[in-house]
């Protein structure tokens, strides 16, 4: 399907999804959906009814304690609710998309050949799915250098699109986030799908760079309007991933997914 259609799609999914909605007809809807996609309603600080449109909904905050960040600063944890669709070493400058389909990491954060190099790097891909909390928060206290913002298409990132497409994280629409940290570099990448209108960054406007702003480990970042996936790309030095990691595995934001050596 042409990109046009498919952003066409998404503005549309969007500009629904921001809808006000009567109140006796929020929490039936919402109750509806959470059932749906197994939602975990305790979770949600407000009351359903609190809740204007289902784009509000969907970027729902949490309750105080819902996640705890580790307070070991060599543990690396996971910026968002998600499930893993790959990690690993960054090899011949590629990181692995789904099923062993290898993309250059260059492409994914929008860098120039040979701007940096990540040879001994790695990576985590994580797939937030319609249930799953979709702010995404800082997992390491550093700074906000700059923000691309990298023009795409609308592809689905859904697991079994990302095992057939090739390259959909380094074509898709997505915002790549530079942060500075303790243990070198570290880029945080949104990346936009179908039905995924706005990536919103805290402090950025849309299509700006950002001036240098610093972040606390677990403080919000980012959110995606509608579910997507983040990827984590570390230089050599950086965390590397748990061996107790699995593919297709739930994770939750602040959960151990890494270690500085």
């Amino acid at each position: 399907m042409p990109t046009p259609i498919l952003r066409a799609m998404s503005l549309a999914t969007g500009w629904f999804a921001d809808c006000k909605l009567p109140r006796p007809l929020r929490s039936p809807l919402y109750r509806a959906y959470s059932s749906a996609y197994q939602v975990d309603l305790s979770e949600v600080r407000l009351a359903l009814a609190e809740h204007p449109s289902f784009s509000a909904f969907f970027v729902r905050r949490l309750k105080d304690g819902a996640r705890a960040f580790p307070a070991d600063p060599r543990t690396f944890p996971s910026p968002c609710d998600g499930t893993f669709q790959s990690f690993g070493a960054i090899e011949n400058g590629s990181i692995l998309q789904a099923k062993g389909r290898p993309y250059p990491v260059e492409e994914l954060l929008a860098l120039a050949p040979g701007e940096h190099d990540f040879t001994g790097g790695h990576a985590w891909t994580i797939y937030l799915s319609p249930r799953d909390y979709h702010r995404v928060h800082s997992p390491v206290a550093g700074r906000l250098e700059e923000v691309r913002w990298c023009d795409g298409a609308r592809y689905s990132v859904a697991p079994k699109v990302l095992e057939r497409r090739p390259k959909v994280l380094s074509i898709n629409e997505r915002a790549v986030l530079r942060l500075s940290t303790d243990h070198g570099p570290l880029w945080l990448v949104m990346v936009g799908a179908l039905n995924v209108g706005r990536i919103r960054v805290v402090g950025v406007e849309p299509g700006e760079k950002g001036s240098p702003r610093r972040f606390e480990r677990g403080e919000e970042l980012a959110r995606f309007e509608m579910g997507s996936t983040v990827v984590l790309v570390a230089p050599r030095g950086g965390p590397k991933p748990l061996a107790s990691l699995a593919l297709a595995r739930a994770v939750r934001m602040g959960e151990a997914i890494g270690r500085v050596e």
